[in-house]
């Protein structure tokens, strides 16, 4: 497929895009040092050499009440700004155009100093605002001026002013936090001085051609947030002072609708940025949850959006473009959405990575170099860590085999891209399985390889993964008692009613695709999840419309702690809410005594002890998701040149994050 949309120029006033394609910002934590500007110049720098028209930064403060943590990324001086040149000039060295994020926390700020429009606090940090004082407000809308004027002398192309996601300049938006009685608050068009004062301002200290981006919040997705028409109202006003492209933003941070993760339905949002273009005459740029060249060709021929930003898939492929281009867009290695080593990391104050692609913000440090000396490698499993090595080590000019068991590639992505919401999963094993063939590795499939097979090779790595672990409880070998591998694989269909042993990672996704319809469409889950017309509903909330799961089930666990709580940071409580709207019971705190036949021997009976107190659940079948073993059986210790990754190493709740990582970082030593 042709691209000729997306690779069409652009001109935003004084910058010509060579294509339409945004790297949106995302915030990596290599900002807030300078001892990491090599590494955030490298880091870009490889993303415009991979075509990218236009690169935005993480967010900068414009002041250090704005910090989103202490110490955190700010540009408020000139010294910074010249420390910013190492960061452009690598981009333009590139051939790319580069924009700096202008972001203030507000009460998002995770420090006791911070302010907001009130001092309302925000439900997901532990420190109360100050509310701006009048004249306080006006030195935050000179301070973002100043730093939009200092980000033109540091040789960015662009800046982008940080106007969703429920940061400052939302904050002063929405009735819901700005109580304010001065000419900054009391009514929607007060609340907008602020945000329209700040591009004023900038405009002025800039000039006209200097292009100014303003990231406004179509949907907030919070009690009380703006309406349809106020967020119109706010684009014209902000057009009108100066604003050269509109890029659009779903939700707050706190909001009870996820807009990104995997079980998001791909561009949910862009009927909404669709919307907004025929309002305005600016250009308008659509995002979230937009991760193909398809995609983003679609949109911008459809007329819905000027512009695409993708902000994690040029994590998971900085040549998204190029590739796109040349006509490889299979070889694209697609985001998946599952936020664990982006913002997952982040919001628990690490770097930021990809899961799909490891070298993320660590293109100083984990490189894959052409080998120096040609060697033999045998891979011998290709769940997600056989395939990160065996592709990671092709890539360097070693010879590769890779030996799989199986008739197909994937270990237990296999079976992870079977959950509902989790589709995306597949592109994951097409990229690997097209890059393999691109490499020309040797792929062995059907073939379990022992020692004989391996003796020639220079380098083994053993990928062998893991097995379910079966735990020890009596009548578990029942024929209805059934393994996740079984269920997720369609080797049997469970029944009506089902229990679930074991609520870690798989256990919740077990419930999930037990409860979940097959039938559901995008629009249903927007009515599930209480997402409405903005026009008619503040905010774009509504009550959400029920689900009607397919199963009764009960997800039981050993632990006496909530259910769930080892699951992802940013993604976690979504899929927490899901088996709530699933009606799934939940069961901390249980001991598995036994399971027996009923007297027909068509259901089971799983005889529990929670608290201290005896209970019986009857059901059609039991599914375990206790836990896995590894496959060891190469794993010889003392072997030289053998070394033993992922689950094979390791069984802990599957983690394709370290798996990945592992399998890439042992190529890239080999």
């Amino acid at each position: 497929m042709s691209y000729p949309h997306l690779l069409e120029p652009l001109t935003l006033g004084s910058l010509t895009l060579r294509n339409r394609l945004v790297m949106g910002s995302m915030h990596t934590g290599l900002e807030d040092s300078a001892l990491n500007t090599s590494k955030l110049a490298s880091y870009f720098a490889e993303r415009a050499r991979g075509g990218t028209g236009l690169i935005i930064t993480g967010g900068y403060a414009p002041n250090k009440r704005g910090w989103l943590k202490p110490f955190a990324s700010e540009l408020t001086t000139r010294l910074q700004a010249m420390r910013h040149r190492e960061i452009t000039g690598a981009v333009h060295e590139e051939g790319g155009a580069i924009a700096l994020q202008v972001l203030h926390a507000g009460r998002y700020g995770y420090h006791p100093f911070s302010v907001s429009a009130s001092s309302r606090k925000s439900p997901i940090t532990p420190f109360r605002p100050s509310a701006l004082s009048t004249k306080g407000v006006d030195r935050t809308v000179s301070d973002f001026a100043r730093a939009v004027g200092l980000a033109q002398k540091a040789g960015y192309d662009a800046v982008e002013i940080m106007g969703s996601e429920g940061y400052l300049i939302n904050q002063f938006l929405a009735a819901r936090t700005n109580d304010r009685a001065d000419a900054w608050g009391g009514t929607a068009r007060k609340r907008m001085r602020f945000p329209v004062a700040i591009v004023q301002r900038a405009r002025e200290l800039v000039g006209g051609d200097f292009p100014i981006v303003y990231r406004i919040s179509l949907l907030d997705l919070v009690e009380d947030g703006q309406t349809w028409e106020e967020v119109v109202e706010l684009a014209l006003l902000l057009q009108g002072a100066g604003v050269t492209v509109l890029n659009t933003g779903i939700g707050w941070h706190e909001a009870r609708v996820p807009t990104i993760i995997t079980q998001v339905p791909r561009e949910a949002w862009v009927d909404h940025t669709a919307r907004l273009k025929a309002e305005v005459s600016v250009p308008v740029c659509a995002s979230n949850r937009i991760n193909t060249p398809e995609a983003a060709e679609e949109i911008l021929a459809s007329g819905k959006a000027d512009l695409v930003s993708m902000a994690r898939p040029l994590l998971a492929d900085p040549d998204f473009l190029n590739k796109a281009a040349a006509g490889r867009a299979d070889e694209i290695n697609t985001c998946i959405a599952c936020n664990q080593a982006c913002l997952d990391h982040v919001f628990r104050n690490k770097k930021a990575s990809c899961l799909v692609n490891p070298r993320a913000c660590h293109e100083t440090t984990l490189v894959l170099r052409p080998t120096r000396v040609k060697k033999s490698v045998a891979v011998v499993g290709a769940g997600p860590a056989g395939l990160a090595t065996a592709v990671s080590a092709a890539e360097r000019g070693l010879s590769v085999t890779l030996f799989e068991k199986s008739s197909d590639l994937g270990g237990q992505f296999k079976l992870a891209m079977q959950v509902p919401g989790k589709e995306d999963f597949r592109d994951t094993l097409r990229y690997y399985s097209r890059r393999l063939e691109v490499l020309g590795v040797d792929v062995r499939l059907g073939v379990e390889a022992g020692e004989a097979e391996l003796t020639s090779y220079d380098e083994v790595v053993v990928a062998t993964g893991v097995r379910p672990r079966i735990p020890s409880i009596p009548g578990v070998e029942h024929p209805r008692v059934l393994r996740y591998d079984e269920v997720l694989s369609g080797a049997v269909v469970p029944g009506r009613q089902v229990a679930v042993i074991g609520a870690g990672g798989i256990g919740v996704d077990m419930s999930v695709w037990l409860t979940h319809d097959p039938g559901e469409t995008p629009e249903d889950w927007m009515a599930h999840w209480g997402v409405a017309d903005p026009s008619l509903h503040r905010g774009g909330l509504t009550e959400p419309k029920p689900r009607a799961p397919q199963r009764e089930v009960t997800l039981l666990q050993r632990k006496k702690s909530p259910i769930g709580l080892g699951l992802g940071k940013t993604s976690g409580w979504a899929h927490r809410a899901v088996l709530k709207q699933s009606a799934v019971r939940q069961i901390s705190g249980a001991s598995y005594d036994r399971i027996e036949p009923t007297g027909s021997g068509e259901r089971l009976r799983l005889h529990l002890t929670v608290e201290g107190e005896p209970e019986v659940i009857e059901v059609d079948h039991v599914v375990l998701c206790a836990g896995q073993e590894s496959v060891r059986d190469l794993a010889a210790p003392g072997l030289p040149h053998r070394t033993v990754i992922g689950g094979a190493g390791i069984a802990a709740e599957l983690d394709a994050k370290r798996a990945i990582k592992q399998g890439t970082e042992v190529a890239a030593g080999l």
